[in-house]
C-alpha cells in the first residue's frame, strides 16, 4: 500500500527533478500546493505552461526572450562593439543588476566540462565566432564562472577568438566588497594580488 496518493507522489518526484530541490523541499512544495486553493494551483500550472509556450531564445545572443530578438539586442543604446560572454541567462540578470555594463551579451548555455560530456560543440560557441566575424566587435569579455569549467571555457574562447584579432578580456577576481582578509581563502587572495591595479 502506498503512503501517499499517486498524484501527490508524482508531483513530489517532478519537483525533486528541479535544481536545488531535494526530497524534503519537494515534499514541502507539494503539500503547500495541496493546501492551496485550486485557483492558486491552476495559476502556477498556467504560468509554467505560458513560459514554455511563449519564451524562447534570442536569435542573436541566445538570452531568454519572448521575441526572436531580445530587448537587450534590440536596444539601440547598447554598445554593440562589446560582447560579454556568460554561461547562463541568469548571469545576464546578475550583470544587468549592476547597471554598469552597457554592451551586449552572448549566452553559451553551459560551460565546457568533459566529465559531464559537454564539449565546445554543445555550447553556443560557433554562433559567437560567427557573430564576431560578421559584426564590428572590438572586445569580448569572458564572464564565465570562476571554477574549473569556467576557466577551461575561458581559455578555449581565448584560443578560438585569437585569429579574429578581437580583444579578449576576463572579469577580474578578488576580494568581495566589505570582506575581511582574514576570512578570504588562499586562491581568492592570490587572484586579488594578480589582479591588483594602481591607485
Amino acid at each position: 500500500m502506498q503512503a501517499v496518493a499517486e498524484p501527490v507522489a508524482r508531483l513530489i518526484e517532478e519537483f525533486a527533478k528541479l535544481p536545488g530541490i531535494g526530497p524534503k523541499t519537494a515534499q514541502r512544495l507539494t503539500f503547500h500546493l495541496l493546501r492551496s486553493s485550486k485557483e492558486d494551483a491552476a495559476g502556477l500550472a498556467q504560468a509554467i505552461l505560458a513560459m514554455k509556450e511563449k519564451v524562447g531564445f534570442c536569435s542573436i545572443c541566445f538570452n531568454i526572450s519572448e521575441d526572436s530578438v531580445c530587448g537587450i539586442c534590440s536596444d539601440d543604446t547598447r554598445d554593440r562593439s562589446v560582447i560579454c560572454v556568460v554561461e547562463e541567462a541568469l548571469d545576464v540578470l546578475a550583470l544587468e543588476r549592476t547597471r554598469e555594463y552597457k554592451g551586449c551579451y552572448h549566452v553559451l548555455h553551459g560551460a565546457i566540462s568533459p566529465i559531464d560530456g559537454v564539449g565546445p560543440e554543445k555550447l553556443r560557441i560557433a554562433e559567437l565566432l560567427e557573430r564576431v566575424r560578421r559584426t564590428a566587435v572590438a572586445e569580448v569579455i569572458v564572464a564565465t564562472n570562476p571554477n574549473t569549467e569556467g576557466d577551461v571555457t575561458a581559455a578555449y574562447l581565448a584560443t578560438v577568438l585569437a585569429p579574429s584579432g578581437v580583444k579578449v578580456t576576463r572579469l577580474a577576481r578578488g576580494l568581495p566588497a566589505g570582506g575581511d582578509l582574514e576570512y578570504a581563502d588562499e586562491l581568492t587572495l592570490a587572484r586579488a594580488l594578480e589582479g591588483r591595479r594602481p591607485l
